[in-house]
């Protein structure tokens, strides 16, 4: 079995979220796409987020009607920082022996991969997706180098369509009072706008 990882604070989820983990599946072959909300990401402490709770339930309702999108909350019930080598060994012990899961990053992110906790024997547990932008290109031989031999093999790219869509925009415009339709899913919008989400009245 072939399992993607799509990991994030999602506060909230978007559209580029959804149209990258689809671009991927489909071209690996995924059997499944796995979107783990994070608690307390630990590269995001200089900033509040939302509830898990709210992250969690407009994740629920922008995957569900995919037949091959699930929702896990592995980090966000486990108590401290959302670190990936940990996810990925509560997702081994869940799953069938001979899974293998595919970590879903930015090529920003994956640039960045040697600096993650305890990166090597993570990228030595799972495989790790550089989801690079059309006409743009990364160097996996450059990321390789930082690993040693574990690497070879283990991070892959994958083309995905170029869509310019950022949470912290979608946060920016709903303070501002301006139309979040066609960045987020419907399902999202109708939620963010019921729970009053990401006003500067907003306590969460």
């Amino acid at each position: 079995m072939k399992v993607g990882i799509m990991g994030g604070t999602f506060d909230p989820i978007h559209n580029g979220h959804l149209v990258t983990a689809e671009a991927v599946r489909d071209t690996l072959n995924l059997d499944e796409v796995l979107f783990i909300p994070s608690a307390r990401p630990p590269h995001k402490q200089d900033r509040e987020i939302i509830s898990s709770e709210h992250r969690l339930a407009m994740t629920v309702l922008a995957t569900c009607f995919h037949p091959k999108f699930r929702v896990s909350t592995i980090e966000i019930l486990r108590s401290g920082p959302s670190y990936a080598v940990d996810t990925i060994d509560t997702l081994k012990r869940q799953y069938k022996s001979g899974t293998e899961f595919y970590f879903i990053l930015g090529a920003d992110a994956a640039l960045e991969l040697s600096t993650w906790h305890n990166a090597q024997e993570l990228i030595e547990k799972c495989y790790f997706i550089a989801a690079t932008r059309e006409g743009t290109d990364i160097d996996i031989r450059t990321i390789e180098a930082d690993f040693g031999k574990s690497a070879k093999g283990h991070i892959l790219r994958v083309e995905t369509p170029k869509i310019e869509i950022s949470s912290t925009d979608i946060r920016k415009k709903i303070k501002c009072g301006r139309s979040i339709r066609y960045l987020v899913p419907d399902t999202v919008e109708a939620y963010i706008r019921k729970e009053r989400l990401y006003n500067d009245n907003n306590d969460d």
